[in-house]
């Protein structure tokens, strides 16, 4: 739908289930409905997108790679490192452009903020804290019956929804270098992965920290950036980001107004056609990608080999 929306593209569907095949495919004016890889690669296409079940990604990838064609693949990369090495050095050999969806990067606010921290405008980053939550029963009722009930599909609160906001600290402020944390099941009915996340990060220098639930009323999700000069915070449910560079002083804020909840995703159809058209760069590299999955993986051994300081 959003790839159509650009106006820019003909779009094709592989699906193995028939029914849900058949519904797409007369819902949308598409050039193709393949059944398999196989079928659909027997003739060419400029792009793919890979939106398939977190465990599937890298067999797949690695297929269209092999046959040239460039690649957006959805976050998470993988479930573990099995076979990534082989698609970057596939990538790498033929030359063709592959890159992750992490979407938020798509974000007109947060690309703005970006823009302007890299800018030097309020000097170097010091500390970076996220809280996210919302309703994950209202916005997402079908959890409990799709990839998200199970970790080795690509599921659970680290996943499925940290690993987004993760991925902005690192671009923000860079590389997680190491990283800690705490999960559990504590809500969600009919699942029993971790619903929420409590993680503690160092980019580089910059101290991070990262609080989860997906149960909570407000749907809320902030991001805040400490400077040398000024604090910087991101607010996805105002759809903007804001600045105060005194002390008490007052909230600057910088508006960027969504028309719907597909502008967003459809920015981010587009900025993937830019980069294969050579007009810009990926706005997350299978590189960058490769890197957050590891940070997933990290932190989902660091709460399963938990190390407590017990206080007597």
């Amino acid at each position: 739908r959003c790839f159509l929306a650009t106006d820019r593209v003909e779009v094709g569907i592989c699906e193995l289930n028939e029914t849900f095949r058949s519904e797409v495919s007369e819902r949308y004016a598409l050039n193709g409905s393949f059944a398999t890889l196989d079928d659909a690669l027997a003739q060419p296409w400029d792009g793919a997108l890979v939106a398939t079940p977190a465990h599937t990604h890298i067999p797949i990838a690695l297929q269209l790679a092999q046959a040239g064609i460039p690649l957006l693949i959805e976050k998470p990369l993988s479930i573990n490192l099995d076979g990534v090495q082989e698609l970057l050095d596939e990538v790498h050999a033929r030359n063709i452009l592959a890159a992750v969806s992490y979407n938020y990067r798509a974000h007109p606010a947060l690309a703005d903020m970006k823009q302007t921290l890299d800018s030097g405008r309020f000097g170097a980053i010091r500390q970076l804290y996220a809280t996210i939550g919302q309703s994950f029963a209202t916005y997402r009722p079908a959890y409990a019956s799709v990839y998200f009930a199970r970790h080795e599909h690509g599921g659970g609160a680290i996943q499925d929804a940290l690993t987004h906001i993760i991925n902005i600290g690192e671009w923000l402020a860079g590389p997680v270098d190491y990283i800690t944390g705490d999960a559990r099941h504590q809500q969600l009915e009919g699942v029993e992965v971790e619903d929420t996340v409590h993680a503690f990060a160092r980019h580089g220098e910059v101290m991070a920290s990262y609080a989860l639930n997906l149960y909570q009323q407000p749907n809320e999700s902030v991001v805040t950036v400490v400077c040398e000069k000024a604090t910087l915070r991101f607010e996805v449910h105002n759809s903007r980001w804001r600045w105060m560079d005194e002390v008490e002083g007052v909230w600057h804020d910088e508006v960027h107004s969504l028309e719907e909840r597909d502008t967003w995703y459809i920015r981010n159809a587009n900025a993937f056609l830019d980069a294969l058209e050579g007009q810009a760069t990926p706005l997350c590299t299978l590189e960058e990608g490769v890197h957050t999955l590891k940070v997933n993986l990290a932190l989902l051994d660091a709460v399963n080999n938990p190390q407590w300081e017990s206080i007597s």
